[in-house]
């Protein structure tokens, strides 16, 4: 493992470590997108059916089960817990997620490297992953003013992304016959998703002020 991919992992961890925080200790979920919070559930569910299957490491086992954990509490404690449940903006979050997971099952079918289940899921979840962010942006959008926890959060996992790009551009100067398409392109896709929004959070934090996106 190389220094890209462990601060890409270390950083993907830092960025449910802060949402966590936003809404066990603070017991708010405001700002965050619960259909963003259901498609990373999903994500990581049919990323990681080889859990009990196949051992690579201790790590490796240990972040899955700590993603697969963490993301579906999150979602938990959206909807069922009382306190945290009160501060969800249900009227914002209006994204139709079910319009990308339709479209990335149906891409995974005609696009992939092998045609079984568990491949065909794996990559379903690579181009779900890809746009999961989508309604969590949409919904900063309509807010517009976004309060420090959740900007952390998101520019923490478009950070994530960032860092699993030159992961890959550095496996793909040192290991031989190194290509993997689908997860590159999209990881790229992933990544310039957060473009706009990355530069709203660096201009805010050079000018010490409050996150606002433009109307």
């Amino acid at each position: 493992m190389n220094v890209f991919r462990l601060a890409g992992d270390m950083t993907h961890l830092l960025s449910i470590v802060v949402l966590l925080l936003k809404i066990h200790t603070i017991k708010s979920c405001a700002g965050i997108s619960l259909k963003t919070q259901e498609l990373y559930a999903l994500v990581f569910a049919t990323r990681y059916l080889d859990l009990f299957t196949d051992f690579i490491s201790v790590y490796n086992t240990a972040m899955k089960v700590i993603f697969l954990a963490t993301s579906f509490s999150i979602v938990w404690y959206i909807r069922s817990h009382k306190a945290v449940r009160r501060s969800y903006d249900k009227e914002q979050d209006t994204f139709r997620h079910y319009l990308l997971v339709i479209p990335c099952f149906i891409l995974a079918l005609l696009v992939h490297d092998k045609f079984n289940v568990r491949e065909i899921l794996w990559t379903f979840s690579l181009y779900l992953e890809a746009v999961a962010i989508l309604p969590q942006l949409v919904l900063l959008q309509r807010t517009k003013n976004v309060d420090n926890l959740t900007g952390n959060y998101v520019f923490l996992l478009g950070a994530y992304r960032g860092l699993y790009i030159l992961n890959w551009i550095y496996r793909f100067m040192m290991e031989r016959h190194y290509r993997q398409w689908i997860t590159w392109i999209s990881g790229v896709v992933q990544t310039a998703l957060y473009a706009d929004f990355f530069y709203f959070y660096i201009r805010s934090w050079k000018n010490n002020e409050r996150l606002k996106l433009p109307e």
